[in-house]
């Protein structure tokens, strides 16, 4: 083995060799295991949270593999209709091109040409997170089997009244002109105004004031509605207004709708143009007008004057007629929740519109039974509350979009407006007899969800009845956000009963989301967002701004992304290999909802990488090719192989309940702290040392490789190559065959325990890290033996003494061990707790305890002074006030660091006393 480890130099060349050898496809004929993969839009590069993600779908993949499952992991990517339209349409403007100039088979064409160079970038970077899916079949949302699967089920819940096309009220998203479904919108507050306006009475006996956020859509008004008890307005129901502006009359109606309480107690009504007012419209048969043309400008319904105008023009249009009419009652200052596009960012209009519904209730309710009855469970179960919540109150889904890139709708039109609905024109013509009928096919898409809605079986062949679909549907889990449990997890669930007769997913394991290491969602413009592949390779401070900076839809915010990028990241990004971030974001795999991504935390398993590389080294050096030869083991053997099994017992549990980041800890805290620090040094006196048996040689030189071999097993679904590159060499050592360690068995728990060595070398580690203890608070040279007296020890304790008293002398640097007896005054010493007993080591000739007080008093005067100087500068207000937030808090850490420093003297101080 190289001398150190280099991720660079193994990392693609074993994922080749894995991919080439067919490693990642089903193996044996154990019980399957399946999942799918969330399938990542095609737009553009993989991110953090993808990263995440994948890392817990392979680490579960590996050890259900490596457990002898029948394993897949079902690779994939989605069309993202809206995200990569709006792509390709950016691409296209920066040549001077619209689509429309194209026309739509050439644009479909476009993106196709585009799909191709984004999608292998992303499978590219999917293969360097180490991820083992079976690429063998890969699938993609728009390969023509699954787009078949889309058209039967399309054409399937249409026939059982299950699809209509109706004129409803949609979310309008003008600058992209499609509908959007409720969880592609997100409403948040922004300052605003409302406006008070008087409508005055048909009669002329006064008006009635009505308020709204929105003035323009008045254009569209068809009543004003009063609560049906209020007695201020009782007189007036039936009675009609005169709309201004338009001069259309209009009804005051009553409606328990109406809050009494609030504003004047009486509405507007625009049916065309807010859902509640929708709602309120087709109760009272109220004529719905849009005034609204697709990209949200005035139309012919408006007054003259109107028509054209942006709607945001309108409104001041509006509101500027209002007062020249003195029916301006007030303005206020207001808060308003805006609704806007979760792509474009435009705000969303409420339009009238025809699309195309699923009706989801007969759906939804068996996909609510199946999670009550336990069929399908939530890991953290909390959030099956979640998925109850949105079920319950679910509405119809729409589900065409307004877009050329999708699964274009099956339905097709003759020139009476007649629909028709079939797998394909031919098929049209044939099931309805329409012979030579002029046809046109339906203009929209479906929304990318409905196809990824299908994605458990339509990856498997479905409607097929393929061996695939019998043996791996349904899955084992899904591995998904938090954030997408309406838009997909649900819905896969209704289809998947409905189509499948069958849940698609038996446990759905929601994580939560990557922020940066201040818990700040990351973002370009922050400065704050990482790519893993950066992560893994490393990339200089200039070479980030330029990628960071290059080809930006919105020029002017590079310099402010140059910024950001160059404050969070002044030295760049170290290169840490994949095996660290893998085992950094399982580290990372907890039940919380935000998760904050360190760039500490992974350089601490980089040094975990090279740690256990160094391990195998001296593993290797220290052990030979396996041979007959009787072995017997040290008390240290017997307890690193008990701690071993209990470590395996722990990391099973954790796995099992998708607690990655308890696993990582586990085999973090064993590999490093028991099998590094500990028993590689208490190896050392058996395999150095001349009057030790041949037998006592060959258990520990066993032991190293045993469990070292084992280590890596059960690390290697967390870090996968690194565990590999070592345990080519020490499979061959320790007698193993087989062509990787990905195919070899997880290791098992033994039902044999030995707690008589755990709790033997238990006390010796406490016994040595007593003696440390001493040598750090006296000052005394790590190298120098020391003589140690025994005091208040047990019998046990004194067998112990004299059973370990090699191991006490090599990794203690012990000199010699004496238990005093009850009567027994020792000397001078510093001492230590060991259980009940105490630790002594006789201080006489081992410091001068003089030039100790001297050189602490010292540290402590520099101490209190540097303290003074601190505190006093924290209790300057101008310091406080003014400085940088980041020096006030540094400041603030230099006096807590301080104060531990005076306390860790003072004890000092007094140990030297007590001496004397």
């Amino acid at each position: 083995m190289d001398k150190s480890y280099q991720p660079h130099d193994i990392e693609q060349r074993l994922y080749k060799h894995w991919e080439a050898q067919g490693y990642f496809k089903p193996q044996g004929d154990g019980e399957p295991y399946c999942i799918v993969i969330p399938p990542p839009n095609v737009t553009g590069t993989l991110h953090m949270g993808h990263a995440f993600q994948d890392t817990i779908m392979d680490a579960l993949t590996r050890f259900h593999r490596m457990k002898g499952h029948r394993t897949l992991w079902q690779p994939g990517m989605d069309h993202a209709g809206i995200a990569t339209q709006m792509v390709v349409e950016r691409l296209l403007n920066n040549d001077g091109i619209s689509k429309h100039d194209l026309g739509r088979e050439k644009f479909v064409e476009r993106v196709w040409s585009w799909k191709e160079e984004s999608g292998g970038q992303i499978a590219n970077q999917t293969r360097r997170l180490g991820a083992s899916v079976d690429w063998s079949r890969d699938r993609f949302t728009m390969d023509e089997g699954l787009s078949e699967a889309v058209r039967k089920v399309f054409v399937q819940l249409h026939d059982e009244g299950l699809i209509y096309r109706g004129k409803r009220l949609v979310n309008w998203d003008p600058v992209l002109h499609t509908a959007l479904s409720d969880l592609e919108v997100l409403s948040a507050d922004e300052d605003g105004h409302l406006w008070h306006f008087r409508y005055p009475l048909a009669s002329g006996d006064g008006y009635l004031v009505v308020a709204t956020t929105r003035p323009e859509t008045m254009l569209g008004d068809s009543a004003v509605a009063v609560h049906p008890d209020d007695d201020r307005y009782k007189h007036l129901v039936g009675q009609e207004l005169v709309l201004p502006i338009v001069e259309r009359r209009i009804p005051v109606i009553a409606d328990h709708y109406v809050e009494r309480e609030f504003g004047t107690g009486c509405v507007k009504i625009t049916p065309a143009h807010d859902f509640n007012d929708y709602e309120i419209g087709k109760r009272h048969d109220l004529p719905m007008y849009n005034v609204l043309t697709d990209d949200a400008r005035m139309n012919d319904e408006v007054p003259e004057a109107y028509r054209g105008m942006d709607r945001f023009d309108a409104r001041k249009a509006v509101v500027a007629r209002f007062e020249a009419l003195d029916l301006l009652d007030k303005v206020e200052d207001y808060v308003v929740k805006i609704p806007r596009g979760d792509r474009s960012n435009a705000v969303v209009e409420p339009y009238l519109t025809d699309q195309w519904y699923v009706k989801i209730e007969p759906l939804a309710k068996p996909a609510i039974e199946a999670v009550e009855t336990g069929r399908i469970k939530f890991v953290p179960e909390n959030w099956s509350k979640t998925y109850y919540d949105w079920m319950y109150n679910i509405q119809d889904w729409c589900i065409s979009r307004q877009l050329w890139w999708g699964h274009r709708i099956p339905a097709w039109y003759d020139e009476d407006g007649n629909i028709f609905v079939g797998h394909s024109e031919d098929d049209v013509r044939e099931k309805h007899d329409l012979g030579k009928r002029l046809l046109r096919q339906d203009n929209d898409v479906l929304d990318t969800w409905f196809s990824s809605a299908l994605w458990p079986f339509s990856t498997m062949g479905w409607p097929e009845k393929t061996r695939e679909l019998k043996e791996f549907y349904p899955g084992n889990v899904l591995v998904t956000g938090f954030d997408i449990i309406f838009f997909w997890v649900a819905r896969m669930i209704m289809f998947g009963l409905k189509f499948m007769d069958e849940v698609p997913f038996r446990e759905v394991y929601i994580h939560g989301l990557i922020r940066d290491q201040e818990g700040q969602k990351m973002s370009k413009t922050k400065g704050n967002v990482l790519d893993p592949i950066d992560l893994i390779d490393g990339i200089d401070l200039e070479a980030l701004v330029e990628k960071r900076t290059r080809g930006m839809m919105q020029d002017h915010l590079a310099p402010k992304i140059e910024k950001a990028t160059r404050k969070h990241f002044p030295e760049g990004i170290d290169q840490f290999g994949t095996d660290a971030l893998r085992m950094t974001f399982a580290s990372l795999a907890t039940t919380g909802r935000d998760i904050r991504f360190d760039l500490g935390r992974i350089d601490g398993y980089k040094n975990f990488c090279n740690k256990l590389w160094n391990a195998a080294r001296y593993v290797l050096m220290n052990t030979e090719t396996p041979h007959d030869g009787e072995a017997e083991f040290s008390s240290a053997d017997r307890w690193i192989k008990a701690r071993l099994n209990q470590t395996t017992n722990d990391l099973h549990h954790h796995f099992k309940s998708y607690r990655l980041d308890l696993a990582a800890q586990s085999i973090y805290d064993f590999t490093w702290h028991e099998f590094c620090d500990w028993y590689l040094e208490l190896s050392k006196p058996i395999l150095q040392s001349d009057d030790v048996s041949p037998a006592l040689q060959r258990g520990t030189r066993q032991t190293l490789i045993e469990v070292l071999e084992a280590v890596l097993r059960l690390l290697h679904p967390l870090m996968p190559f690194v565990t590999e590159e070592i345990w080519q060499q020490v499979s061959k050592r320790a007698g193993i065959a087989g062509d990787t360690i990905m195919l070899q068995p997880y290791p098992d728990v033994s039902d044999d325990s030995d707690d008589e060595a755990i709790a033997d070398i238990e006390w010796v580690k406490q016994f040595i890290l007593g003696i440390r203890q001493i040598r750090g608070e006296m000052d005394i040279s790590p190298g120098k033996t020391l003589p140690v007296l025994l005091q208040g020890a047990s019998d046990l304790d004194r067998q112990r003494a004299e059973e370990q008293v090699t191991l006490l002398r090599r990794v203690g640097r012990v000199e010699s061990v004496t238990v005093l007896e009850d009567d027994e005054q020792p000397p001078a010493v510093a001492t230590a707790l060991l259980g009940e007993m105490r630790l002594l080591v006789p201080m006489k000739g081992l410091i001068d305890i003089d030039a100790e007080r001297t050189r602490l008093t010292k540290q402590q005067d520099k101490a209190s002074t540097d303290l003074k100087r601190s505190t006093a500068k924290l209790a300057n207000e101008n310091f406080v006030n003014n400085a940088p937030p980041e020096v006030v808090t540094q400041e603030k850490e230099r006096v807590a660091e301080f104060e531990r420093t005076l306390a860790q003297l003072s004890e000092q101080l007094e140990k030297l006393d007590e001496l004397t």
